[in-house]
């Protein structure tokens, strides 16, 4: 998306057949990201109105290819597509072909020619999307490839961010948790340090990334000595799935190699009320869902009314979402 640009205050479409992606956060610049924001701002206002539905991507084909579950960001893909006037489809691997052992390349190839503009796809391995893009003709959308990126779910995040406190530069933000198996952690990081953000990863150190020490963030084993300086808290979920991938054949306790046990995990790491007080000021707290709670957070602090932007995180979804489908086909075109 690198190549959009905007002269004399409007946005130049694309040459024809030019074929541009996001498949991760590295693929944006600032003024990328300061475009999107501010697109994404101008669809919010357009789904306050009682007529929510646009006609600026109508005649256009997104097709939405999913190979793990997923409610909210296939969902709000859909929707956003749906709210641009765009034909959608979705397909996921459970009761495809991909249960018969179809490949992903014959799987990309074959839904490549039914013609879509753009592709997003959801897949349990890094790279996935990029491979994707090599091998069709269509925009693609990384909505999540492993534990590597999610960039569509840093935007949104960004985006609540700047709603609820009106900056991003000078932010600090922890994002607390499963560090390791976390795309949205990794997405995170380098954007907010891209748009001048503070960030702390706040985990027990069997749940940090080897190499950590090289990203773009300070490290901390201590929750509670980073609440009080801290603008935003983003709490993850325990992806108790993918740490039962990684673990030996037969070995599939939760406690055998990650965290001694979800009760002793809660007590050290978990959101409560009581480490919500430590907050200071107009302070947030945000969460990517789906939500553990009683785990990595209370339920009195994920529905709190003054500091949770939970749900507003889902309905950023969609204004962000329709931000890139809109920009990835050219704009004004």
């Amino acid at each position: 998306m690198t190549d959009l640009r905007v002269v004399g205050g409007e946005l130049v479409p694309p040459a024809p057949r030019e074929r541009r992606h996001l498949l991760s956060i590295a693929d944006l610049d600032r003024d990328d990201v300061d475009r999107l924001l501010a697109t994404a701002a101008s669809f919010a206002l357009s789904q306050a109105r009682e007529t929510k539905k646009l006609p600026t991507l109508r005649g256009r084909f997104v097709l939405n290819v999913f190979y793990e579950n997923s409610t909210r960001t296939s969902s709000s893909f859909d929707l956003a597509a749906k709210r641009l006037s765009a034909d959608t489809m979705t397909v996921k691997a459970s009761g495809s072909s991909v249960e018969k052992g179809e490949s992903l390349r014959d799987t990309a190839q074959t839904l490549g020619a039914y013609g879509p503009d753009v592709i997003v796809i959801r897949h349990p391995e890094a790279g996935a999307a990029e491979f994707v893009a090599r091998v069709t003709d269509a925009h693609v959308v990384n909505a999540g490839d492993g534990k590597h990126q999610h960039p569509t779910q840093a935007l949104l995040d960004l985006y609540t961010m700047k709603e609820a406190l009106g900056r991003l530069e000078g932010l600090h933000v922890a994002i607390v948790g499963d560090v390791l198996h976390s795309r949205v952690a990794r997405s995170n990081v380098l954007l907010l340090s891209t748009l001048g953000a503070r960030v702390t990863l706040v985990a027990p150190p069997t749940l940090l990334p080897v190499g950590v020490e090289a990203w773009p963030a300070a490290t901390s084993f201590d929750l509670d000595g980073v609440l009080a300086t801290s603008d935003v808290v983003m709490m993850l979920r325990v992806q108790r799935e993918r740490m039962s991938a990684s673990l030996p054949e037969g070995a599939r306790d939760l406690g055998n190699q990650f965290v001694p046990s979800a009760r002793e995990y809660a007590r050290r790491y978990g959101l409560d009320a009581r480490r919500m007080a430590m907050l200071d000021g107009d302070a947030i707290v945000m969460h990517p869902g789906p939500m553990n709670r009683g785990m990595e957070i209370a339920a009195e602090v994920a529905d709190d009314p003054k500091r949770s932007t939970i749900v507003e995180q889902v309905t950023n979804g969609v204004s962000v979402r329709m931000a890139v489908l809109y920009l990835l086909l050219g704009g004004a075109e």
